[in-house]
């Protein structure tokens, strides 16, 4: 199972228009609204690293309202 997090920032006022069409996307696994930098804190899963990654170009990056966002992927060490 590879996992990730998406940091997002959204255009002014989106914030819970982006989440909620996150909320849609399949391999969200979790969202939430945060204070500070970014708007929205997003946990997304998949069975492999290259899914994962289809999954976060195409369906979450592809959210219309969504500024900027910054991706963390884990790592199994």
């Amino acid at each position: 199972m590879a996992v990730g997090f998406v940091l997002i920032s959204t255009e002014p006022g989106r914030e819970i228009e982006v989440r909620d069409a996150v909320s849609k996307v399949p391999c969200v696994s979790g969202q939430w609204i945060v204070f500070g930098v970014h708007d929205l804190f997003v946990k997304v899963e998949a069975e492999d690293e290259a899914e994962l990654t289809r999954c976060i170009v195409k369906e979450v990056r592809s959210v219309d309202g969504i500024a900027e966002t910054r991706t963390l992927i884990g790592a199994e060490i």
